[in-house]
């Protein structure tokens, strides 16, 4: 995909923020599904046409010319904001029952095939309305497992999606506080798997604090070992059920 230096419009453009909806609370809205659709725009921000008259605005240069984009492009600073928002407007009927929306990723669930086709049915004229597109290749439908945004979704459990966390388990021991962030940001997008996670990451954690110095002990290799381990051989987790009460246990602790 095409994407150009933007800074110079994003440096005078007036922020504009839509709320970006939590991973966790869309996994979990998949409890008591069982069967499962996903489909992928193609190409999500050209779908978006740049308002008329604005398109000078995005122009940039080339050794064959001066352009000029006419749909939204990649880099501008309220591109993903303004493209949540469409989606949301779009499918706002749908949301919250049997859709969770990600950007260009739509994911439709249901708890009977004979009501995951009205559903999807309900999504495709949606879609038409608005003239979105999806990409045929990258859709998958009607199946009881679907990868979903680095996840795995089943009937009533979630599970890691194996073949994002492979390179996890060759990781190299970090060398900079840098790379040293860079696994714990990793890490920390499954953290949920891993029982006690901020406790055995502590230890790397104290290598990002201000001022500290890169000092890699026994206590950090350690905690790389371990936190590579327990992300290889992730557990399945649960859904919740609804239908049942909830009980809530507060916790604190002096180490994560």
């Amino acid at each position: 995909r095409m994407c150009v230096d933007c800074r110079a419009i994003n440096n005078i453009t007036i922020r504009y923020r839509h709320p970006i909806p939590r991973l966790d609370d869309m996994l979990d809205e998949l409890s008591g599904a069982i069967v499962f659709s996903k489909v992928d725009l193609r190409s999500g921000y050209h779908q978006i046409r740049m308002k008329l008259g604005d398109e000078w605005k995005t122009a940039f240069k080339t050794k064959f010319g001066l352009y000029e984009w006419l749909v939204m492009p990649f880099g501008l600073t309220n591109a993903p904001s303004t493209f949540m928002r469409l989606m949301n407007e779009v499918l706002r009927a749908f949301i919250g029952k049997f859709v969770v929306v990600y950007f260009d990723d739509i994911l439709i669930y249901s708890k009977s095939m004979g009501e995951h086709l009205d559903h999807l049915r309900a999504v495709f004229n949606a879609l038409r309305d608005a003239r979105l597109f999806g990409n045929l290749e990258k859709c998958t439908f009607c199946t009881d497992r679907v990868s979903f945004l680095g996840y795995v979704g089943t009937p009533q459990r979630i599970e890691v999606d194996q073949a994002k966390v492979e390179g996890i388990q060759g990781w190299p021991v970090p060398q900079t506080i840098t790379q040293v962030r860079t696994f714990l940001g990793v890490a920390g997008f499954y953290r949920r798997f891993v029982k006690d996670f901020s406790t055995i990451a502590a230890p790397l954690h104290e290598l990002t604090k201000k001022g500290a110095p890169f000092s890699w002990g026994l206590k950090q290799e350690n905690a790389l070992i371990l936190l590579k381990d327990k992300l290889t051989h992730a557990p399945l987790l649960q859904l919740p059920d609804f239908n049942k009460t909830f009980e809530l246990e507060c916790d604190a602790s002096g180490i994560g």
